[in-house]
């Protein structure tokens, strides 16, 4: 960290002396191979945060298929690779010029171009003039129902160089990021500094400026070794030389090689090694030449908490734990960038700041632990939730409210509602602590372990301890964690803090989805409707039914995303949510169900009969009673009685619902084919739409088959 804010002091610099930044003068073009060749470009930086690699190399890779398209040029295989300092490009069998092709290009309508006797009109004669043809070249045709000029557009390939010399700014230009960053007196935003370009088709440069860095065919080698030159002498040569310089491209090459390296390490000392996804792939992505170095640390530290020891090595470190039998041995496996020549100075050097890391959190826990948890509860007054909303004690104590209102409806039994709210209680306390203060991340684990340390139940610490986690696994846990973030949505959307457009600073986003996937998850029919009331009327200022339903309409919002990405079709989910949103676990119930009879191959006849009975009928402003001395015709009297055999307490089942439908069906056809609905006779025309009013509205509650394709 020490190191990063040296180069952002000193401007980044990558050589001992650099050269004036300017406008480059770019080389003209000189003869090149008139055969496909390789193309190669390297995109040379400081190092670039780690999610900025995975973004850059997603990124390239949808660009570069649209450019090569728009370019018109002919290529065989695309390769993108992304490393902390480069950003590759390769392309097989590149073309050496864009093909000659004829463009029709669209003009004015065609009695606009030409007068009654046929002669062109200023219009034609400026399209003419502006696409480079004879006014008689010009041709009418017919698209639609109307008539258009077009004019048939020659244009010759240019070579790909000087294709390429224009396009590639503009493709460096367009990867773009979430947070960048400006160096130098171009102006240009990148994510981090660009230091060099290399761009060869064949053994032939591709003359560009951008950023005020100017093309070549010099690459770079590791920054441990003082980023050596590299000299690319053709495209079809630079994986090899880059690999001879000890550069791993490849993301899953690297990847793989930590996992095998860091399992071996952890193997000589009769341990497993902890690797975790995002560790690895946050570590995958600082370096480009992984090297294993084993370290170890005092045995005294492992008197911590064991989440405090990961939490250090791996988020502050960015080590990987060694275990055995689930219990931290003093020992950790760290990834160099570069070789092992010196590592046992590297070795030292990160022992004696990992020792240093864990005294500090030793004296922390030894100093939290002199009190009882309880006894930094009153301290969370000091800590503002909101100015609006008050503190985190008053949070805290709002949500002790509302976990005892929706405590019955998570199947919390009055037996277990006293250690739920224990556990509500005491759930915010650890915010006060040395070691939470110090390590946010630790908020919730550090609560559950001093839990324990002060005699508090079991229970009660696993609940503290899970509130933070998406899915928590006790009743408790997932009590107080569904009241948390109740209380946070409700409050902050009362207080005008909705996420607008990619701002979400309070994490509402998250927030709801923390509702609904651990109402999926366990199953549990929930009305979050009525939830969000409860919550409303224990908030310090006023939140009135328009918020309340903003509130659900937002998190059904969330909703649709999670239940779309566990593979289920837009508009079967769209039908559902638009009765079910209300309840998380009878929504993808209802899905599952609907996903299950639109398969069938008699759904489009299902949907179709029902479909009549919902259309002829939706423009009605009043709902008609059917009276039954008003059934005239056989066909309407069947369809009524057979609709009155029917069990129509659906309780959002779709499957009870369509079956319904089914048993309707015969009955549905022969009414349509005989019975005029809209007949002349008004007692007669509303009796028989509020026998189609009844079955539209069996779907209430349940789906809205109108949002069906094919509806």
């Amino acid at each position: 960290e020490s190191y990063a804010e040296q180069r952002k002091e000193h401007e980044y610099p990558l050589l001992k002396k650099e050269s004036g930044i300017g406008k480059a003068e770019v080389p003209a073009l000189s003869a090149f191979n008139d055969q496909p060749s390789v193309f190669l470009l390297e995109i040379g930086v400081e190092e670039l945060p780690a999610d900025d690699v995975d973004t850059a190399h997603e990124k390239l890779t949808k660009l570069i298929q649209s450019l090569l398209d728009e370019l018109y040029l002919d290529h065989g295989d695309v390769r993108i690779f992304s490393t902390p300092r480069r950003l590759v490009l390769s392309i097989d069998s590149l073309s050496p010029n864009q093909p000659d092709r004829e463009d029709l290009v669209k003009g004015p309508p065609a009695d606009k171009a030409f007068d009654a006797d046929g002669k062109p009109t200023k219009a034609a004669q400026g399209f003419a003039k502006k696409n480079g043809v004879e006014e008689s070249a010009l041709e009418v045709r017919e698209e639609g129902s109307n008539k258009y000029v077009f004019a048939v557009v020659k244009q010759k390939g240019r070579p790909t160089p000087e294709v390429l010399a224009d396009a590639l700014p503009k493709l460096v230009e367009s990867i773009k990021f979430e947070k960048s960053m400006r160096w130098n007196e171009s102006g240009v935003a990148f994510s981090r500094p660009i230091r060099w370009y290399v761009a060869l088709l064949g053994d032939m440069v591709i003359p560009f400026e951008y950023a005020g860095v100017v093309s070549g065919n010099v690459s770079r080698g590791l920054r441990p070794y003082d980023s050596p030159e590299i000299k690319i002498s053709s495209a079809d040569k630079y994986f090899d030389m880059i690999r001879e310089s000890g550069i791993v491209l490849d993301k899953e090459e690297r990847r793989s090689s930590i996992i095998e390296q860091v399992n071996q390490a952890a193997s000589l000392v009769g341990g497993e090694a902890i690797i975790e996804e995002g560790l690895l792939n946050e570590v995958t992505n600082l370096i480009e030449m992984p090297t294993a170095v084993m370290g170890g640390f005092n045995e005294e530290f492992l008197e911590l908490p064991q989440d405090v020891l990961i939490s250090v090595m791996k988020k502050h470190q960015r080590y990987f734990p060694i275990q055995k039998n689930g219990k931290l041995l003093a020992h950790f496996v760290a990834i160099r960038n570069g070789d092992d020549i010196g590592v046992d100075t590297v070795r030292e050097g990160n022992e004696h700041v990992l020792g240093a890391r864990f005294a500090d959190a030793n004296f922390f826990v030894r100093e939290d632990v002199k009190r009882k948890l309880e006894e930094y509860r009153p301290e969370l007054a000091s800590l503002t939730f909101h100015t609006k909303l008050g503190s985190m004690l008053d949070k805290t104590e709002r949500i002790g409210k509302l976990v005892k209102e929706i405590a019955p409806a998570l199947g919390i039994t009055k037996d277990q509602l006293p250690l739920t709210s224990r556990a509500a209680h005491l759930m915010k306390a650890d915010l006060a602590t040395q070691m939470v203060t110090e390590m946010t991340s630790l908020q919730g684990i550090i609560g559950g372990e001093y839990a324990l340390r002060s005699g508090e139940q079991k229970d009660v610490a696993v609940a503290i301890s899970e509130q933070y986690q998406t899915v928590p696994q006790t009743k408790a846990g997932l009590a107080i964690a569904l009241a948390d973030r109740l209380d946070s949505l409700v409050g902050l959307f009362a207080a005008g803090l909705a996420p607008t457009g990619a701002k979400d600073p309070f994490g509402l986003r998250r927030a709801a989805i923390g509702l609904v996937q651990p109402l999926i998850d366990h199953e549990i029919e929930f009305d979050l409707a009525d939830a969000i009331k409860k919550s409303a009327k224990t908030q310090p200022i006023k939140v009135d039914p328009e918020t309340q339903n903003q509130i659900l309409d937002f998190i059904t919002g969330r909703l649709s995303v999670v239940v779309k990405d566990m593979g289920y079709k837009h508009d079967v989910v769209e039908a559902v949510l638009a009765e079910q949103s209300n309840n998380p676990a009878g929504t993808v119930r209802a899905v599952k169900q609907l996903s299950a009879w639109v398969r069938r191959e008699d759904w489009s006849s299902i949907l179709d009969g029902f479909a009549r009975c919902v259309r002829i009928t939706r423009d009605q402003e009043k709902t008609y009673k059917v009276k039954e001395k008003s059934l005239r015709e056989v066909e309407e009297t069947t369809l009524h009685e057979v609709l009155n055999l029917q069990d129509l307490s659906f309780d959002g089942d779709v499957d009870a619902f369509l079956k319904v439908v089914l048993a309707l069906i015969p009955s549905i056809t022969s009414f349509f084919e005989k019975i005029m609905v809209m007949a002349e006779e008004k007692d007669l025309r509303e009796n028989r739409l509020g026998l189609m009013q009844r079955i539209a509205s069996l779907s209430n509650g349940v789906a809205d088959l109108s949002k069906l394709e094919g509806f």
